[in-house]
């Protein structure tokens, strides 16, 4: 399946199934489909969602989120709606007395891509706003996965938690490069940033900053090396030389603290 969203193609790549179970307000299944979106997932799946479905709440937080809310799918009972998937994680910060598997986001989601990539299913599992899942919807589940939040203040929103692991989906799946990334000027050459040392130290030779011969080539080997550091861009240098430049012809200009002789 393909679909356009401005002017971007989107792209119905196989990715884990978002399931939030019994989710309360509109707002936050909204949030939790644009984060989805954000990342490359599609397919949202809410067990019975205390407002029901359709929520114009959720339509309008989506925010463009359009190709996930009008895919949602409604399920009355958790086993209905991970019943075509072979491998779900429970999202929760809560300990509990089951003999689960709990994974960090990291290792869940590159199971996940290695599940999906193999052509089977899965989801992750979010629980209610206000007391997430409860044992029995857990043991449904393959593992737990818990983000390494504050123990005390461990609690997320439902849409920040879905941010997160879409998030950490996207990477682990392959599909993590930047679409945008960053125009650099090219790199100075040798050339440029020889001309560049030899500029500064030429403009030190007529201020007098060395001040024994003797003492020159070890003070111009550190000023080359430290400068050397700087990864400089062509353009960083030219800035830099014309600097320098500005600096040497310092005396050339009138000095604006220079009092004036007062007239008599």
């Amino acid at each position: 399946m393909a679909g356009t969203d401005s002017s971007r193609e989107l792209v119905y790549a196989p990715s884990p199934a978002i399931i939030l179970c019994e989710p309360q307000l509109g707002e936050n299944i909204g949030a939790a489909a644009r984060a989805m979106a954000n990342f490359g997932l599609w397919d949202m799946r809410l067990v019975a969602p205390r407002d029901g479905w359709p929520n114009p709440s959720a339509m309008s937080t989506a925010a463009r989120a359009n190709h996930v809310i009008e895919r949602v799918k409604v399920f009355d009972r958790l086993e209905d709606a991970i019943a075509d998937l072979s491998l779900v994680y429970a999202t929760t910060a809560r300990s509990r007395d089951l003999a689960k598997p709990v994974l960090g986001p990291d290792e869940a989601s590159n199971r996940l891509a290695t599940h999906i990539e193999g052509g089977a299913k899965a989801g992750l599992l979010f629980g209610r706003e206000r007391w997430g899942l409860n044992n029995d919807e857990v043991a449904l589940s393959d593992a737990i996965v818990t983000l390494p939040v504050e123990a005390a203040f461990a609690s997320l929103n439902i849409a920040q938690a879905v941010l997160v692991l879409a998030y950490e989906w996207r990477r682990a799946s392959g599909r993590g490069a930047l679409q945008f990334p960053a125009q650099m000027d090219p790199p100075a050459s040798k050339e440029e940033l020889v001309g560049m040392f030899e500029h500064l130290e030429e403009a030190l030779d007529r201020s007098g900053f060395f001040k024994t011969a003797a003492k020159r080539p070890t003070v111009v080997a550190n000023l080359r090396t430290m400068l050397s550091r700087g990864d400089f861009t062509s353009q960083e240098v030219r800035t830099l030389r014309g600097v320098f430049a500005s600096l040497d012809r310092r005396h050339e200009r009138p000095n604006p603290t220079r009092q004036k002789p007062e007239k008599k």
